[in-house]
């Protein structure tokens, strides 16, 4: 049964939900947290949507089981495939992310707004409607950006592989004068340094982290108003290698934590 000292239930198709966690963390200081990468799985970009679904609504069992008071979907993919779906089976609150293109369109000066995704992201009625909302006047000029997941996956941020992958989908949009870019998939919050390099200080870089974070905040302090916690724990699983996903959590989350497998704490959940 879920209590105010419950945990916030947080998942990815790997470490990329870690941008949004540390946000929550920043915001809600006092929670507990509960992160899921569903390493075994990723990358979700380029799984069919069957599988996607299937396994958001399993992560999101186990989390429910787990007795998570709120769930958030930290990963672009599975929110626009299976966002609907998790909201009709589960009463806790769910809460989504979505590419920043409405904050973007504020605040572009040229009228070109890059938005960087998963293909899967990409191709969404979510965000074709995100673009036909708040697209009028200016050039949305979506970039599917393959390989960058895998290279993060792998912990290779600043590598002579990852930077010609960035540099082959940034030039095309700045040279056709974007000077906002949307990070549009959980993961390339921790590339946006080498993004700095390559954009230059006069582009806007934008991700919804924060704003997860404070949506989250409203609806906690709106269902659990009571949710401070001495001690606030955070607990890091996966469904795939621990040792390995421990090493790259930790670096990303810059600090040593340990990373169990989901098997370890509720044996009868299998990782795929």
């Amino acid at each position: 049964m879920q209590q105010p000292t419950s945990p916030i239930g947080v998942f990815d198709s790997g470490v990329g939900g870690l941008s949004i966690l540390k946000a929550i963390r920043k915001q809600l200081p006092n929670e507990n947290l509960l992160y899921i990468a569903d390493s075994a799985n990723a990358p979700y970009g380029d799984r069919e949507p069957a599988f996607i679904s299937k396994r958001a609504l399993e992560i999101a069992d186990f989390l429910y089981q787990a007795n998570a008071k709120a769930i958030v979907v930290a990963c672009n993919t599975a929110t626009v495939v299976a966002i609907d779906a998790l909201r009709a089976n589960f009463t806790i609150p769910i809460v989504a992310v979505e590419p920043a293109i409405k904050p973007a369109a504020a605040v572009t000066r040229s009228g070109v707004v890059a938005v960087l995704a998963t293909s899967r992201t990409l191709a969404s009625s979510s965000v074709a409607r995100l673009c036909e909302r708040h697209g009028d006047g200016i050039k949305l000029m979506l970039q599917p950006c393959p390989g960058l997941v895998e290279q993060i996956e792998r912990g290779q941020l600043a590598s002579m592989q990852t930077q010609a992958l960035l540099e082959s989908y940034l030039h095309p949009v700045l040279s056709a004068g974007a000077d906002t870019i949307v990070l549009g998939c959980t993961h390339y919050p921790f590339l946006e340094p080498q993004i700095r390099a390559i954009a230059g200080n006069s582009v806007t870089i934008l991700d919804s982290a924060e704003a997860v974070a404070r949506q989250l905040q409203r609806i906690i302090n709106q269902t659990n108003p009571n949710h401070t916690s001495n001690n606030p724990t955070e607990l890091f699983l996966t469904s795939g290698n621990a040792e390995a996903t421990q090493g790259l959590i930790s670096k990303l989350w810059e600090n040593n934590i340990k990373v169990q497998t989901i098997a370890q704490i509720l044996p009868g959940i299998t990782p795929d």
